[in-house]
C-alpha cells in the first residue's frame, strides 16, 4: 500500500470519526424534548434515536451531500490537506462545545472548517458564493421556521385539545411523541450524516476515484449513517440537560409540538439540498412552544448564550481549520 492510500484511508476515519462525533454531539437535538418530558428514558431514547438515524438514507436523496463536497469549496482545489485542516477545525470545535455542554452546531463547524482551510490555500477564489451564501442564510432562516412552525402548531394543538382533560391530553401526546421524535430522528439523520458523506466523497474525487466525476458510493452513504447512529448511542447528556429543560419546561404536547415543527423545517432543508444546524433548528422549535405558553418561560439568558455560541461557531471552527491547513504540509506529495 502507497503513502497515498495510507493517507486517504487515514483520512476517511477521521471523517468518519467527526461523524461519530456528531452524533455524540448532536444525540440531544433528538431526544432532548422527549428525555425531559419522561415519555422515553435516556437509556431507551438513544436507540430510538439511533435507528432512525441510520435508516435516513432509505428516505432522502443525496442533495445536501452534494452540496458540502461540491457547493462550499470548488471540488477541483480540494486535497489531502485542505481536508485534515476543516475536519481538524470541525472536530476541535465541537469536543470543546461538547465539553462545556453548549449546543453548538456540528455542521456549521464543519462548513467553517472547509471554508477556513479553502481561504488558507486559495483565498476568496476557493469558495463556492453560491452554496455557502445558501447555507449561510439557513443560519438564520432554520431557527426561525423551527419557532414559527413549532409556535404555530402549539397554537393549533391548544384550540384543539381546548376541551380535552389535562390528564388524557398529557396521555395522547406521550404517544403521539413517539411519531414526532422519530421523525425528528429522520430528519437528523437525513441531514446531517450527508455532509461528511460530502466531504469523503470530496476526497475520493480529488484521488481520482470515479472516473473523474462526483458522486458518493454507496458504502460511502452506510458508513456515515452508521458512525451518526453509533455516536447517537452513546449520547451527550451535558447538552440534553441544556437542550430539554434549561431553556423552557416541557410537557408532552410541547415536545411534539417542537418536534414536529423542528423535522418539517429538516425535511424542507434536506429535500433542497441546504445543510442546516440540526441544533439551530430544535432550539428554535423549544423557543417557539415555550414563548406559545408566555413569554417568560423562555430562560432568554440561556438562549442567548446558545446564540453567542452559533455566531462564534463558524469563524472560530475556520481559524482551527486555517492553522491545521498550515502546519499540514506533511501531507504534501
Amino acid at each position: 500500500m502507497d503513502g497515498a492510500s495510507v493517507v486517504l484511508i487515514t483520512l476517511i476515519a477521521v471523517a468518519l470519526l467527526f461523524d461519530f462525533l456528531n452524533g455524540l454531539h448532536d444525540a440531544a437535538n433528538s431526544i432532548a424534548t422527549i428525555v425531559s418530558t419522561r415519555v422515553l428514558r435516556p437509556q431507551y431514547a438513544v436507540f430510538w434515536a439511533a435507528f432512525f438515524n441510520f435508516i435516513a438514507f432509505a428516505f432522502f436523496g443525496l442533495h445536501v451531500a452534494n452540496t458540502v463536497g461540491s457547493g462550499i469549496v470548488d471540488a477541483h482545489i480540494v486535497d489531502d490537506r485542505l481536508i485534515f485542516g476543516a475536519l481538524t477545525g470541525a472536530i476541535v470545535w465541537n469536543v470543546v462545545t461538547w465539553l462545556v455542554g453548549i449546543p453548538s452546531s456540528s455542521s456549521h463547524a464543519l462548513i467553517g472548517g472547509l471554508v477556513g482551510a479553502g481561504l488558507a490555500k486559495a483565498g476568496t477564489s476557493a469558495i463556492v458564493w453560491a452554496g455557502l451564501s445558501k447555507t449561510g442564510a439557513a443560519i438564520v432562516l432554520s431557527p426561525l421556521f423551527g419557532f414559527y412552525l413549532a409556535l404555530l402548531l402549539m397554537l393549533a394543538v391548544s384550540w384543539i385539545f381546548v376541551r380535552v382533560t389535562p390528564i388524557a391530553v398529557d396521555s395522547s401526546f406521550r404517544i403521539l411523541q413517539f411519531v414526532s421524535a422519530s421523525l425528528y430522528s429522520l430528519g437528523h439523520g437525513g441531514n446531517d450524516a450527508q455532509k461528511t458523506m460530502g466531504v469523503i466523497a470530496v476526497l475520493l474525487f480529488a484521488h481520482g476515484a470515479g472516473d473523474g466525476t462526483f458522486h458518493v458510493p454507496l458504502w460511502v452513504v452506510l458508513s456515515c449513517q452508521s458512525a451518526m447512529a453509533l455516536g447517537t448511542l452513546f449520547g451527550g447528556w451535558r447538552i440534553v440537560h441544556t437542550m430539554g429543560s434549561k431553556i423552557t419546561r416541557l410537557t408532552p404536547m410541547q415536545g411534539f409540538c417542537a418536534e414536529t415543527g423542528g423535522a418539517m423545517t429538516l425535511f424542507l432543508a434536506t429535500s433542497l439540498g441546504i445543510p442546516v444546524s440540526t441544533t439551530h433548528t430544535i432550539t428554535g422549535a423549544i423557543v417557539g412552544v415555550g414563548a406559545a405558553r408566555r413569554v417568560s418561560a423562555v430562560r432568554w439568558n440561556v438562549a442567548q448564550n446558545i446564540v453567542v455560541a452559533w455566531v462564534l461557531t463558524m469563524p472560530a471552527a475556520g481559524l482551527i481549520a486555517a492553522l491545521a491547513y498550515a502546519c499540514g504540509g506533511w501531507l504534501e506529495p
